[in-house]
């Protein structure tokens, strides 16, 4: 542009398509897309400062006139006058409309204009001056009569920039300024209530504040030496360290644009500096890159319009700065590999999304080429979709595995390629990935159950235990045979029936869970009964020792199945197998548990034995008393005792019967010998030899439990001497530690070692390695525990006096309990004073006389 060298200029402007540049001779100059210059006189002196609102084709310029009146205040800088021109009306001159002209003086005091802006509604216009002050217009800038103007700030220091932040309607206008030392924000509410706050305590130059765009949430921005700041109305947001003298500063479609000095050493002639060379620096703030740096000679504005960036240098030439198309952007940071970058910048252009696709696709054969597959998987995972899975699947073919399995079969699920995530789950044994795509979305249930079958016993009994309901519900007959083999003999079904290890004469390897976890996949399922009948009577057969959860159930099931069984000789045939299950002597149900279930199913004949009893006792049939008792007995051993009351009140001679019902009753410990004794004391005809075989058993029991308690008394005396000894020892003398192995891998001690008092020694590694505490023996530890548990146990309960009752009733042998809680102290001797003359009277009570030997 040859014609701006002619051109003096002092202020410029741009917007609406065009650039406007104000001259030293007061003359505006526009020039439009076509590079075609118009201009005319807008002043008589010069055009200090340009303003171009971006949503009204308005022009506001500050400049000087000549007064008539007085043509002494014409001097520069003393009349500075504000037109606003409506560029889109012609007057009568030719020239476009001037709606307004005011005196830009705050006050009486004239002074420099630093800065001016404008809203966009039209309704506000704010001019800064040198001496600090801000003048503003309120009301329609467009026309004088509507406008009304006040100072709204008086400030020490000049004022630097001004913005007004954009708002919806009917919320307050916000303004911030910013001065040589400070940052402030104005809210203009209405009556001139207008709210101050300070944002910062450190302001900027002239040139140096622009107001971002929406991409950064309409932010003031300040160019200072260290670093470019951002400020919302409440506050300071972030900061960006820019280093660097700041010339001025511009927002331009998300672009931040610095002008900085850059001073170097061939700048320097002698010891004057020659104009600098500036750098123009664009930064992307949402992609955090540099767009564009470069050098240019004394740049004095940019401009932004025509969509590129106008560079003004000092000799009045203008640089284009254009911006690349986004494709060709792509591909310098693909040729870079800032893939990263290049999925930000796709994004922030609203690239179409097969394009941001084919971007992961490129990133991710980066990385896999670079060998980082876990890497490559995050980035494959983002194209599922669009991108072919095979395209994925093909890069493990033929080679070892060295990426994250488990992310690529999740990949495969979630674009629904299931038969390549089936394949690489088997492949790598990733069980619990295949059972869950088995199980969940192809829903082939038969394929998991046999999978499950061919797994080792730990991997088949946790997926079965994790699976089991889900497979009961839709397999039920398949996974009640999985289970009674998972329960008995587990064996994969592809592996031989023979472990080869066993045929060189070894022990065979029996691998069995334990039933009862399994019990809870049958309930809430509609083949609850049969199947969960099927599994049980399967256990009690192959394990006659099964636990008493498994019978429990197993007796409950067959009462359930009788109480709904209408048809009589099936009912009958489920009665009568309850029965037996009832009447096995190698049946361990619970009894109490198995008397309430017959209650509540109405099973008569599961509750009749004390009453079948009771019968032959009411009619006398002592024979069928025994029987019975032989029978149920082992279901209810209160029947001997209760047949031993019976017997006992009888008058006439029942020895015999007494004598068997005591050799019952003394097998199966049932009774103390002195409530035996007691009973039978209320026979008239039981003599002494009917208990004479039981008194000797007793008496000889308890005899051999004396000599062995005082062996043992003994032994303990012997130990806590020999302790006490060696206490005395460890306190009087010093001890010598002459081991010469450690106790733990058996070499030779060195050092450093760790020695115990109890004549144990240890490398420190191995002291280390294995001690669970540093101040105990790892090989006296175990021994140690036990002992203080003992003593925690029984300290802890010395107080439990209802324990000691309800556990003294129930005992086989009621002396061993009151010498073990003897043992724990609870019948340690303790006096209670209550009243004063009681104890007097306890003290005059003459003493009992010494207890009689036996």
């Amino acid at each position: 542009m040859s014609f701006l060298q002619s051109i003096d200029i002092s202020a410029t402007a741009s917007g609406r398509g065009q650039l406007i540049f104000g001259d030293h001779d007061g003359n505006l100059h526009f020039i439009d897309r076509d590079l075609q210059m118009s201009s005319f006189k807008a002043y008589i002196l010069r055009v200090t400062h340009l303003y171009q609102l971006k949503q009204h084709n308005i022009l506001i310029t500050v400049g000087n006139d000549y007064t008539p009146k007085n043509p002494r205040d014409d001097d520069e800088g003393i009349n500075p006058l504000i037109k606003v021109w409506n560029l889109d009306k012609i007057d009568r001159s030719g020239q476009p409309l001037c709606s307004r002209i005011v005196r830009a003086v705050p006050g009486n005091r004239p002074t420099k204009v630093t800065c001016i802006n404008a809203h966009e509604n039209l309704n506000y216009m704010a001019v800064g001056f040198e001496n600090g002050c801000i003048l503003l217009f309120k009301g329609d800038i467009t026309k004088e009569r509507h406008s009304k103007s006040r100072i709204l700030y008086e400030s020490a220091y000049m004022i630097t920039g001004i913005e007004f932040k954009t708002h919806t309607s009917g919320k307050p206008v916000i303004m911030f300024v910013s001065t040589l030392k400070e940052v402030i924000c104005f809210n203009l509410l209405p009556k001139d209530r207008d709210v101050k706050t300070v944002l910062d305590q450190h302001g900027c130059p002239v040139h140096c504040s622009v107001m971002s765009d929406i991409s950064q949430d309409n932010q003031f921005v300040i160019g200072r030496q260290d670093a470019v700041y951002f400020y919302q109305p409440d506050g300071r947001g972030p900061c960006l360290a820019f280093e660097g003298d700041k010339l001025r500063i511009h927002w331009y479609r998300g672009y931040l644009v610095l002008v900085s000095k850059e001073v170097k050493p061939s700048s320097l002639i002698g010891n004057v500096q020659s104009p600098g060379v500036h750098i123009i620096t664009v930064y992307d703030i949402q992609n955090k890159l540099i767009a564009y740096s470069g050098p240019l000679p004394e740049v004095t504005d940019v401009l932004c319009d025509w969509g590129g960036l106008y560079v003004l240098t000092g000799d009045n030439r203008l640089h284009l700065l254009q911006e690349k198309d986004t494709q060709t952007k792509l591909e310098i940071l693909f040729k870079k590999n800032l893939y990263h970058l290049a999925i930000s910048l796709a994004q922030s252009q609203q690239y179409d999304q097969d394009g941001i696709i084919d971007i992961f696709r490129q990133y991710g054969d980066h990385l896999y080429g670079k060998g980082d597959h876990d890497g490559a998987i995050q980035q494959y995972i983002k194209t599922i979709g669009k991108l072919e899975a095979s395209y994925v699947i093909r890069k493990t073919e033929g080679r070892d595995v060295d990426f994250d399995v488990q992310t690529a079969i999740r990949v495969c699920r979630q674009a629904g390629y299931y038969k390549h995530a089936l394949f690489l789950s088997e492949h790598h044994q990733q069980h619990d990935w295949y059972l869950k795509i088995q199980l969940e979305d192809i829903k082939d249930y038969d394929k998991a159950l046999k999978y499950i079958g061919k797994l080792n016993f730990p991997e088949a009994e946790h997926n079965l235990k994790t699976y089991g309901k889900i497979l009961m519900a839709e397999v039920p007959m398949e996974t009640t045979e999985l289970l009674k083999r998972l329960c008995t003999d587990y064996k994969p079904s592809d592996k031989p029936l023979v472990d080869a290890a066993n045929l060189d004469g070894g022990a065979p390897t029996v691998k069995r869970a334990n039933p009862d976890e399994f019990i809870h996949i049958f309930v809430n399922n509609h083949h609850k009964h049969d199947k969960l009948t099927e599994f049980l009577e399967h256990m009690i057969k192959v394990q006659p020792n099964s636990s008493v959860l498994i019978y429990n159930t197993l007796v409950e099931l067959y009462l359930q199945a009788c109480s709904h069984e209408m048809e009589i000789s099936a009912r009958v045939e489920k009665e009568r197998k309850t029965l037996d299950l009832l009447q096995n002597p190698e049946s361990h149900y619970d009894l109490d548990q198995a008397l309430v279930l017959c209650q509540m199913y109405n099973f008569k004949a599961g509750i009749l034995y004390q009453q079948i009893v009771q019968y032959h006792m009411d009619h006398g049939e002592y024979m069928h008393i025994i029987e019975t008792c032989k029978r149920f007995g082992q279901q209810d051993p209160n029947l001997w005792i209760q047949a031993l009351a019976y017997f006992s009140g009888k008058e006439e001679d029942c020895k015999q019967q007494i004598i068997e019902v005591l050799s019952h009753i003394d097998d199966r410990n049932l009774l103390p010998p002195l409530l035996v004794i007691q009973t039978l004391a209320h026979n008239s005809t039981a003599t002494l030899a009917v208990v004479k075989d039981y008194i000797v058993r007793r008496l000889q029991q308890e005899n051999d439990q004396i000599q062995e308690d005082e062996r043992l008394i003994e032994q303990y005396r012997t130990d806590t001497e020999k302790m006490r000894t060696q206490i005395n020892e460890l306190k009087t003398s010093a001890k010598l530690f002459q081991v010469s192995k450690c106790s733990i891998c058996c070499h030779p001690l060195d050092l450093p070692s760790v020695h115990f008092l109890c004549q144990h020694s240890y490398h420190q590694h191995c002291f280390e390695s294995y001690a669970e505490h540093e101040a105990e023996c790892p090989v006296c530890l175990p021994e140690n525990r036990k002992i203080l548990d003992i003593i925690r146990a029984q300290e802890q309960s010395r107080d439990l006096h209802e324990q000691f009752h309800h556990q003294l009733e129930r005992a086989q042998d009621g002396f061993s309990v009151i010498a073990d809680y003897f043992g724990r102290g609870v019948f340690n001797k303790m006096t209670l004073i209550t009243d004063r003359s009681a104890t007097k009277s306890s003290l005059r009570q003459p003493p009992r006389p010494p207890p009689r030997k036996c």
